[in-house]
């Protein structure tokens, strides 16, 4: 069964399967020591350029700020759900930390 992963409004939604799911100008807490030197950073999604799905996690590239210290850029692919029997389930982002993908994985390698 597949699943439909899309980018709408210049960036401003995910849609999966026609249903808008994810939204920028949303703050999500990071675990991101690469894209600024917060502890934990707070993260402000400006814009989604991608979105991708590995098997394990649904994610978005986004670029964005840390309204803490200012830094902005893109710091990585961020998982914002999976997809299990064909049906997408959104991870709480408003209640856990997130880590870019990337970071995951070299960490794994360690």
């Amino acid at each position: 069964m597949s699943v439909a992963l899309r980018i709408l409004d210049d960036g401003a939604w995910l849609s999966v399967n026609d249903q808008r799911r994810v939204s920028v100008s949303e703050l999500w807490r990071l675990q991101a020591p690469e894209f600024c030197e917060c502890a934990l950073v707070d993260f402000i999604a400006e814009g989604f350029t991608e979105v991708s799905a590995d098997g394990r996690d649904v994610a978005v590239t986004t670029y964005g700020k840390c309204i803490a210290c200012g830094e902005s850029g893109v710091p990585g692919r961020l998982p914002v759900g999976y997809i299990h029997r064909g049906e997408y389930h959104g991870y709480d982002r408003e209640n856990i930390v997130m880590e870019p993908i990337n970071s995951r994985a070299a960490k794994n390698q360690q």
